[in-house]
């Protein structure tokens, strides 16, 4: 068991794999914008962890998984979505594509920033000050 690092800590590096992968279905799915019968590749994480999460809180107290084993063990799933927006079958929207990359750009870097806040804090309590 690793003692230097939090729960919090632990969902935030396995967000930080999430986002990246979700960032480049996102950028491969614009590249193919123009492709006939490509499928939008779209990429989840927080409803399967926040299903898990659940499940663990409404067990009695020393049953079930823990939270820490649920985040150990938390996957992101990777599947095409079945929309179809043109006749060529494509189911790219690059407006809607554009949009979610600017979001999870944002995400990236709030989750930059608390990672960077969490061990600028763990530093200073190593060094004392």
């Amino acid at each position: 068991m690793d003692f230097l690092s939090s729960n919090s800590q632990l969902l935030l590096e396995k967000s930080v794999g999430y986002l990246w992968t979700k960032q480049a279905a996102i950028l491969d799915n614009i590249a193919n914008a123009e492709t006939p019968e490509y499928k939008a590749k779209v990429v989840t994480f927080e409803e399967s962890i926040r299903a898990q999460l659940e499940e663990a809180a409404s067990r009695p107290t020393g049953s079930g998984k823990a939270v820490r084993d649920i985040l150990d063990d938390a996957e992101l799933t990777v599947f095409e979505a079945q929309e179809q927006t043109r006749m060529d079958d494509n189911g790219i929207n690059t407006t809607e594509q554009m949009v979610e990359m600017i979001r999870n750009a944002y995400q990236q870097q709030y989750v930059y920033q608390a990672l960077n806040k969490h061990y600028s804090l763990l530093r200073m309590a190593v060094n004392g000050q």
